[in-house]
């Protein structure tokens, strides 16, 4: 890890508060208050639970904003701020369980520091093309895409799998049924027919072998669902 948490945390931080500030002065920021309190709600369940996988989340300033548009997205950024896009729950008509499975997705990104990650890896990866090309003659552009070839495309490959099954673990702690995860993936599949895709498709690659691997997974956090859920039922009847 080259880069610091404080550094990225507070980057994302600045970036996330230039957004808001954009989308409000737009009129573009939680228009819509019956689903920014939904989408909280959600949100906050999933974040009672981080301090599973990462104690000091716990302490994050965690922030969850709708913004107003028909694209097909979410994110938390570093350090626990995340965004929802209007077009992901109205396009494809997700359910609570749908949200909770990609802000818990999105969260996991968050909580094992792949952008983080990511951006070390970029780091070290443009200082050895330059010292590569200098070295070789091979121009630096064509290093730099083998660079992409054989280093930033695995590692997002797993940075997805551990994401989905982290995400997954979550919304069952948070008491949201994991067996409807896949369905979001579905969806988005669906509304990849046409000319332009999803935009989370574009950082989130869909597929017939994603849905497979977290059906696979969903007996593991089963146990936990049915844990959470029956606590959720218990306090409502008292």
């Amino acid at each position: 890890m080259l880069v610091s948490s404080e550094s990225i945390n507070a980057q994302a931080a600045k970036g996330f508060q230039q957004l808001t500030a954009d989308a409000r002065a737009k009129k573009k920021l939680n228009t819509n208050a019956a689903l920014t309190q939904r989408v909280r709600r959600i949100g906050n369940d999933l974040i009672a639970h981080v301090g599973v996988f990462r104690p000091e989340a716990r302490n994050w300033a965690w922030e969850i904003n709708v913004f107003e548009s028909d694209e097909i997205n979410a994110f938390c950024a570093p350090g626990g701020k995340i965004g929802v896009y209007t077009g992901i729950v109205n396009k494809l008509q997700l359910t609570d369980d749908e949200i909770a499975s990609v802000m818990g997705h999105e969260i996991a990104h968050a909580l094992r520091e792949h952008s983080r990650e990511q951006m070390s890896q970029k780091t070290l990866s443009s200082l050895i093309t330059s010292t590569v090309s200098v070295a070789t003659g091979v121009s630096g552009e064509l290093m730099d895409v083998g660079s992409q070839m054989l280093v930033h495309l695995p590692n997002s490959r797993a940075m997805e799998l551990e994401s989905d099954i982290i995400g997954l673990e979550l919304m069952a702690r948070a008491g949201y049924n994991p067996r409807n995860a896949s369905s979001l993936w579905k969806k988005m599949m669906q509304a990849s027919g046409g000319k332009n895709g999803p935009a989370f498709l574009s950082t989130h690659p869909a597929g017939n072998q994603r849905i497979a691997e977290l059906d696979a997974y969903v007996p593991k956090v089963m146990p936990l669902y049915e844990a959470a859920h029956a606590q959720k039922r218990g306090t409502r009847q008292r």
